[in-house]
């Protein structure tokens, strides 16, 4: 999958999910769909929000001092409700709120993503087809489809239209840099005519990146909230809650550490990724205080080390390095990441390529270093003596080794 340069490069994202369903503090659009929340109820909450202090320049102004080059807003959730003035359709808001996101973004030199459902469970049209191969005897959903003596083609294409027009609306008013699809399990590549979307949207704006859910035409993989063990090949992102919840959920306060999120982000990156962070905005539009600190303090520790996430590429495999690491550019520095203090040497395993110095990210402070054994193709270990207290950040040590040459490994498994 081929990739604008940008995207590789931004590895920080922030996802937002905002919509009515921060009214109540319910699940967004799951919600209503599993019976959770009556269905009035969910829809109740429409007449509900206000928006009252959306700011969007207040959000891209967090999003760049938390280190991000992107953003992702839920521009239509799998509830139907548009969060601008569509055209199509009757869930709105009776208010353009992308249009100011968009150019805030722009002003901070934020690349502009939208969200966008496939699915939409609220119209009338939707719930006329289901997917080929589906088992009869899996109980259908009346939000998502219908059985298969039912389905009413005319509807779904009807579904398709309106479909077209929104995205017709969003590529050709706001231009996004990225459309972030969901819902995809639904229906087929066939059924959803994603070659032709995928055309539709090209014609506004050609240079878009997709991510894999836009079946067949994705540009990068999206793993979701559990962090791979095997990195995927080629681009990819990880979409990540601070807390459990993708919306805002009052009784939700379970947010994962600075430390914790630091993990995440380190990995992420080491194994090649972007992490697309999310926060969801209460109704009024305000992010919750707790996610604001989190992103504030990932944005201190980015600010830090840049030199070790900007401009850098996947690091070493597993096995190297007791850590994530990232590699520059060219291939002749190498950042290893340390999570605890340590109690001895830092050892480098695997690493043909002489080491020529090797100094403490942020302070400067040189380490000394060795390499012992190796035999014939098998190098030996360098062995990095450790950084004093003084030296260590709070939440991860980042070690810059600069290299004679580009980094070469050795995988083999030694002499038999």
């Amino acid at each position: 999958m081929a990739v604008q340069p940008w995207f590789t490069d931004a590895k920080l994202g922030i996802f937002v999910h905002w919509g009515i369903y921060a009214v109540d503090g319910v699940q967004e659009s799951w919600s209503f769909y599993d019976d959770i929340v009556p269905h009035e109820q969910y829809m109740s909450q429409l007449e509900r929000f206000t928006g009252a202090r959306y700011d969007p320049r207040a959000w891209a102004d967090l999003f760049a001092r938390a280190g991000a080059k992107y953003a992702v807003l839920t521009t239509r959730h799998h509830d139907g409700v548009a969060l601008w003035d569509t055209e199509h359709g009757d869930l709105g808001l009776g208010k353009d709120y992308v249009g100011p996101y968009a150019e805030a973004l722009r002003e901070k030199d934020l690349k502009v993503g939208l969200y966008y459902s496939h699915s939409d469970w609220n119209h009338p049209d939707y719930a006329s087809t289901r997917k080929p191969g589906r088992p009869p005897e899996q109980e259908d959903n009346r939000y998502s489809e219908v059985a298969a003596e039912d389905e009413d083609l005319a509807a779904w294409e009807r579904f398709l239209a309106y479909r077209d027009g929104q995205v017709r609306e969003l590529a050709s008013r706001y231009r996004p840099d990225l459309l972030w699809f969901d819902g995809e399990w639904e229906r087929s590549e066939e059924q959803w005519r994603i070659p032709e979307l995928a055309a539709l949207v090209r014609s506004y704006v050609p240079d878009v990146v997709f991510n894999a859910r836009m079946l067949g035409e994705g540009d990068y993989a999206t793993p979701e909230q559990g962090a791979p063990i095997e990195p995927p090949d080629g681009p990819w992102e990880l979409c990540l809650t601070i807390n459990d919840s993708w919306g805002y959920q009052h009784h939700d306060h379970n947010h994962k550490s600075l430390a914790q999120l630091i993990r995440y982000f380190t990995e992420t990156i080491g194994g090649g990724g972007n992490l697309l962070l999310d926060v969801g905005p209460m109704e009024d539009g305000t992010i919750p205080q707790p996610q604001v600190e989190r992103l504030e303090g990932l944005g201190e520790w980015i600010g830090k080390h840049s030199e070790a996430v900007y401009g850098t590429r996947r690091g070493l495999p597993a096995g190297h390095h007791y850590g994530p690491s990232t590699l520059s550019a060219d291939g002749r520095t190498l950042y290893l990441v340390l999570f605890d203090a340590p109690r001895a040497e830092i050892g480098l395993r695997g690493l043909v390529t002489p080491v020529s110095k090797v100094t403490v990210l942020g302070t400067g402070t040189e380490l000394g270093h060795r390499k012992v054994g190796g035999l014939h193709d098998a190098v030996g270990i360098v062995w990095i003596d450790p950084p004093a207290a003084a030296d260590l950040d709070p939440y991860a040590t980042v070690l810059k080794v600069e290299l004679d040459g580009e980094s070469e490994l050795y995988r083999g498994s030694g002499r038999f």
